[in-house]
């Protein structure tokens, strides 16, 4: 006998384009971004973050240099809920890119940096990443010297990012559901006569460039977010609904 255990309804808005203005708003398929966001970003974490650009890369100017990819980052929000259940605002043509070097130029990294030309060292079209139509909200990260390598300073830069995404997420909440371009229901159920099945996935959790955050308080994000590396690296149950609301926050 099926039982159903919860429902997630995901509520889609097209973005066509994406302009840093003097406020946040979104109306007829245009993303304004308030510039000065990223004064407050980074104004909490000046301990460990020198300095925080914005731009905005169109996919006609894709051939430019960037430094370090730390992460490509859809936009999403709880409209009602938390993540797993209840109404999610998200946007297409559009994601946030993080990128991070030392005021010295020393790129970040771990075991390996991705800094170099964004064209060549990207591919689009997978699971990850970009499409080749998506606007890219770029927002590169500049460490004090020698903190590429501090986790605390990793941690740091994503919150900042985070920070900047909210400033977006406020302004989707109060969207209206009804004006969406697409919706989709997906209904959490067990059914006690069948077989349970399990899907495993192996996320990293090892190091400054290599955590993984699970259970934020807004989809894809990493404020309310525990980390793998900080409950040990030990197994983690997820139901499919919180999978598909971005409950997992690989920083990487």
């Amino acid at each position: 006998m099926k039982k159903e255990i919860s429902k997630l309804t995901i509520k889609v808005f097209s973005i066509d384009d994406v302009i840093l203005g003097e406020s946040t708003y979104i109306a007829k398929n245009v993303l304004s971004l308030n510039k000065s966001v990223v004064s407050k970003a980074h104004d909490n974490f000046t301990n460990y973050i020198k300095s925080i650009n914005i731009d905005i890369i169109k996919k006609e100017n894709r051939n430019i240099f960037v430094n370090s990819i730390m992460d490509f980052i859809p936009i999403s929000t709880k409209v009602l809920g938390k993540v797993g259940e209840g109404i999610t605002h998200t946007l297409t043509g559009v994601c946030v890119m993080l990128t991070g070097v030392d005021e010295k130029g020393i790129q970040v990294a771990e075991f390996g940096s991705s800094e170099g030309i964004l064209n060549k060292h990207v591919i689009l079209n997978t699971p990850g990443t970009p499409s080749d139509t998506d606007i890219i909200i770029h927002v590169d990260v500049v460490l004090y010297e020698g903190m590429g390598t501090v986790r605390k300073a990793i941690l740091s830069s994503h919150l900042a990012c985070d920070i900047i995404i909210q400033e977006i997420r406020e302004c989707m909440k109060k969207l209206n559901g009804r004006s969406c371009d697409e919706k989709k229901d997906f209904i959490h159920t067990i059914d006690d006569s069948n077989m349970n099945i399990a899907i495993i996935k192996q996320v990293a959790g090892q190091g400054a460039m290599y955590d993984t955050h699970v259970l934020p308080s807004e989809p894809c994000g990493v404020k309310g977010g525990k980390s793998v590396i900080d409950m040990g690296n030990l197994p983690i149950v997820l139901t499919p609904n919180e999978y598909r609301d971005g409950a997992i926050r690989a920083m990487y």
